[in-house]
């Protein structure tokens, strides 16, 4: 067993094709072909489902993916640390919640490339679950999410408390008590959103009633609210990257609770200098938040 047949592995079964893992592996299909027939001889087990022309990852071939992965990480990490006092450099896959993602980390991203411009960072959004799992599955080196993960393969570190604001046209009249919410459509993050469960518990503290729509974009959000649609909650990092585009008015309560936000990432990661540079950079840059 090679580390060349174990990437070729999981190139393979990360796009479900021998020809698509060929062009960004730069190599003929029929070596990656040959490579994998030996690993299966080796390993005893069919590692794919061959349908068509297209491959389907099996139950013995998921398992061993898994393996694949915590093994190509050692191997990184063991490189790494041969020259530990090294500039950081390579890819650095990072995930954040959308909030996060457009209202406090593109500064930091920008300090992040002049300080480090041999990292490749990658930045993608999602769901915090989503997020947790793809950290979990060494997709992502690590993610801001607004959630405390218990999982025992996950380490987290507090970053900053995100402040909540309620968020309405100039045009409607000022929300002074929870009670001026009534019978408004409120717009939030589906369900699964802390954000949302803060304002559900608040409504529900203050015996409010009154109808939530979903929308998976704060985009769409502020749209629905500069066009008095009705109003919403958001993180105050949000509020205060739109504010000055005008049309939103931001109104505070004492007894909503700020969130805290968490930078996650494995526990089997080990040394990795551009990730552990990031989150020194993450808490130095949102200390006083």
């Amino acid at each position: 067993m090679e580390l060349s047949q174990l990437t070729m592995f999981k190139v393979v079964a990360e796009q479900g094709s021998i020809i698509r893992a060929s062009e960004l592996l730069h190599c003929v299909p029929s070596n990656i072909t040959n490579r994998i027939k030996t690993l299966e001889k080796e390993l005893g087990v069919s590692l794919f489902i061959r349908s068509g022309r297209g491959l389907i990852i099996s139950p013995s071939g998921e398992l061993f993916l898994s393996y694949t992965h915590k093994i190509l990480s050692l191997c990184q990490e063991a490189r790494r640390a041969i020259d530990p006092g090294a500039a950081p450099s390579g890819t650095l896959k990072i995930g954040a919640i959308e909030s996060s993602a457009t209202g406090r980390l593109p500064t930091l991203l920008s300090k992040y490339h002049q300080r480090y411009p041999s990292v490749q960072m990658q930045l993608s959004t999602g769901t915090w679950t989503q997020l947790s799992n793809d950290v979990r599955s060494h997709k992502l080196d690590g993610a801001v999410i607004a959630i405390k993960n218990e999982h025992p393969d996950i380490e987290c570190v507090e970053i900053y408390k995100e402040e909540l604001v309620i968020i309405a046209s100039p045009a409607m009249k000022h929300i002074k008590t929870p009670q001026d919410l009534s019978g408004k459509n409120i717009f939030m993050w589906p369900e699964g959103c802390p954000y949302r469960k803060a304002l559900e518990n608040w409504l529900d503290k203050h015996r409010i009633s009154t109808t939530i729509t979903s929308i998976a974009s704060y985009g769409t959000i502020l749209g629905c609210i500069s066009a008095e649609a009705g109003v919403s909650l958001v993180p105050k990092g949000i509020f205060d990257k739109f504010k000055l585009i005008g049309n939103i008015n931001g109104y505070t309560f004492t007894d909503l609770t700020p969130i805290q936000n968490y930078f996650i990432w494995s526990k089997h990661t080990g040394t990795h200098r551009a990730k552990d540079t990031f989150a020194e950079m993450l808490k130095d840059e949102f200390e006083n938040i």
